[in-house]
């Protein structure tokens, strides 16, 4: 190994973590460690294991440092961001290109020159008297086809925490392959600290190089923009999985129980604050992951694994009636992490949409804080943040998949596409088939901005399959790989979309909170053949029948006629509308788009002015049946 690097880990290390480093024979790995303790100065260094000692160092140092304090119940913990580090920093996220490079404009990218020399200056010294934490973690089961390991450098003992209750341990993984190793590279540093949280937010970056499979994170503590293993990696994921043809998407895994004791597995792409973490929880099925989803091809079939063991969950309207597993897990003694939540005198904290009354004052992001406080623009600030999070693992929750670490992944057999959408898509629907679901579903996927990122909420976007901020390669590229994934597979996953936000014109919900659970029963119903559909311009909906057996079976809950045509019938206008601002989009912004996609969307609108002709502008499902 290069003598230059081993001098300065001698230097900087304690025999016993000089010893930690060099068990994992790996090159690679002692010269990026080295680089960055020279680079970043930190006044020590700890290298991790995967030992329960080396862990229980963590939780403890983040209690020392005032990173995080204890609740009143064994094992939680609070944690605050700074008042502007609240969610992911979109405008500051950027991917490195080298020259010459154009990956499109929903590519948000900077000179990789540039980026490095501006990141390696940000970076310099930025960790004087602080200690660096070493952390080996596996995106994914170890010891499978879909490992991925990684390495994350941080300064934040929250951070490292937080991972640990997020991924698989990797220490002993790193050891077995030594040289061979090939890994995800992470550097982060929370800067300087003022009252404990990032001072420098102006100076706020988080660099990317899908190249070189590494990431710079700078001047930040939000888990958004530190956790590394989590959205950040998923970029260098998707980039190599694009290589390699397989599938990093932003997916939950779940299995859907049907007859016959019968479990069939589902992945769901939603944007955040769009119901993706309450659909993968719900009573009566079970959670193989939330997040993040690796697919792989294997004898015709797609396998998924959850690249994390973990939860980083919102937990605004997170409540006893319509999240109980969630809200079992919250309130027992588990190892939790909330941040950004209102902190009691008591211990106990508040978050909104709690079971309880809005407290008059605690303590929360913004320092002390009583009820109607403002900041200095005169806006409100709320009791806890919209974007307040809760970190577990996935073990705390009483459905968790007995799958969680299966090497070989979970047979899945339908696809899922869902976001905020008010006027438009019908609350389930399957496409026709794998080319008609990438294309009119997932890749034609629009939600309103919520508080999960920094600006305006509310503002219709387009999100192909819920992933848009997270592609690093160009859009059409992207569509295409997804549409070749499924086309050499005799019997693809069904497609489906879903919409728990339709409302009527009055701005009422047309949904239930828990009519999900209905939805979902009957795509696991269909996958299997076991119900019928009616054909419309825009897909398979539901039969009337079929739906109000399974509304009285598991629910309890009488469904009238009235609730399925309000909740079924095809707004023509608006899903012409809607299919005409997504092909405008794609033909001025995504100019590697495949024909396809303009083929099969001209082919819907063909279909929806044809029934229109017939019909009318709003048309009631039963219509389609004769």
């Amino acid at each position: 190994m290069n003598e230059k690097w081993l001098e300065i880990l001698r230097n900087k290390l304690q025999d016993n973590h000089y010893t930690k480093l060099l068990d994992i024979d790996n090159h690679h790995l002692v010269q990026f460690v080295a680089e960055y303790i020279e680079l970043c100065k930190p006044a020590d260094v700890y290298i991790c294991t995967d030992s329960q000692e080396d862990l229980q160092y963590i939780r403890e140092s983040a209690i020392r440092n005032g990173e995080e304090e204890k609740l009143a119940i064994e094992g939680h913990t609070i944690h605050f961001d700074g008042y502007h580090d609240q969610a992911r920093d979109k405008a500051h996220t950027q991917f490195l290109l080298p020259k010459g490079v154009d990956l499109g404009p929903y590519i948000n990218g900077i000179d990789k020159e540039e980026g490095l020399k501006e990141i390696k200056k940000i970076m310099k010294n930025i960790m004087v008297g602080k200690t660096l934490y070493v952390r080996f973690f596996c995106l994914g089961p170890t010891r499978s086809e879909f490992s991925m390991l990684t390495v994350q450098l941080t300064d934040s003992a929250y951070v490292a925490h937080s991972l640990d209750l997020l991924y698989r341990q990797g220490y002993e993984e790193f050891k077995r392959q030594g040289e061979k190793a090939k890994f995800f590279r992470i550097v982060h540093s929370a800067g300087e600290l003022e009252n404990g949280v990032s001072k420098n937010v102006a100076d706020r970056r988080i660099y990317i190089d899908t190249e070189e499979g590494v990431v710079f994170s700078a001047n930040t503590q939000y888990g958004g923009n530190t956790l590394g293993l989590k959205k950040l990696s998923m970029r260098l994921a998707i980039k190599r999985a694009s290589e390699e043809g397989w599938l990093c998407e932003h997916m939950f895994v779940m299995g859907v129980h049907g007859n016959h004791e019968r479990i069939t597995y589902f992945t769901g792409a939603f944007p955040s604050l769009c119901g993706k973490t309450s659909t993968s929880t719900l009573v009566g099925e079970t959670i193989v992951g939330d997040d993040i989803a690796y697919l792989r091809k294997r004898d015709g079939k797609v396998y998924a694994v959850n690249v994390e063991k973990g939860m980083f969950g919102i937990i605004m309207g997170v409540n006893s009636k319509d999240d109980p597993i969630i809200w079992e897990a919250l309130n027992k003694p588990n190892e939790i992490i909330f941040s950004n939540v209102l902190k009691l005198e008591d211990g106990s904290v508040y978050w909104i949409g709690k079971d309880s009354e809005i407290p008059e004052k605690g303590v929360n992001y913004s320092g002390e804080w009583t009820l109607g406080k403002r900041d200095e623009k005169g806006n409100e600030i709320t009791s806890s943040h919209k974007n307040a999070r809760f970190t577990l693992d996935l073990k705390c929750l009483e459905n968790v998949s007995a799958e969680i670490d299966n090497p070989f992944g979970v047979h899945v057999s339908g696809f899922i596409y869902g976001g905020r959408d008010s006027n438009t898509w019908v609350p389930v629907r399957e496409a026709f088939d794998w080319k008609h679901g990438i294309i009119s579903v997932a890749s034609a996927l629009e939600s309103e901005t919520t508080a999960a990122t920094l600006g305006r909420e509310g503002v219709p976007k387009l999100n192909p399959m819920s992933n848009l901020d997270f592609i690093p390669i160009p859009l059409g590229q992207y569509i295409q790989i997804n549409l070749d994934f499924g086309c050499d597979i005799e019997n693809p996953p069904h497609i489906f979309g879903v919409n728990y936000f339709l409302q009527d014109k009055k701005g009422n919900f047309v949904n239930d909170r828990m009519d999900k659970r209905i939805w979902l029963k009957w795509m696991e119903q269909r996958v299997h053949g076991e119900v019928e559909a009616i054909d419309t311009p825009v897909g398979r909906i539901p039969v009337y029948q079929d739906l109000k057996r399974l509304f009285h079976d598991l629910l309890g809950k009488e469904y009238t006629e009235e609730d399925y045509v309000q909740q079924f019938t095809i707004r023509v206008n608006e899903f012409l509308n809607k299919i005409h601002r997504v092909v405008e989009t794609y033909k001025t912004k995504a100019p590697t788009t495949p024909d396809i996609l303009f083929e099969i969307a001209a082919e819907e609108t063909q279909r929806l002015n044809e029934a229109r002709a017939q019909f009318g502008d709003y048309i009631a499902p039963q219509k389609f049946i004769y």
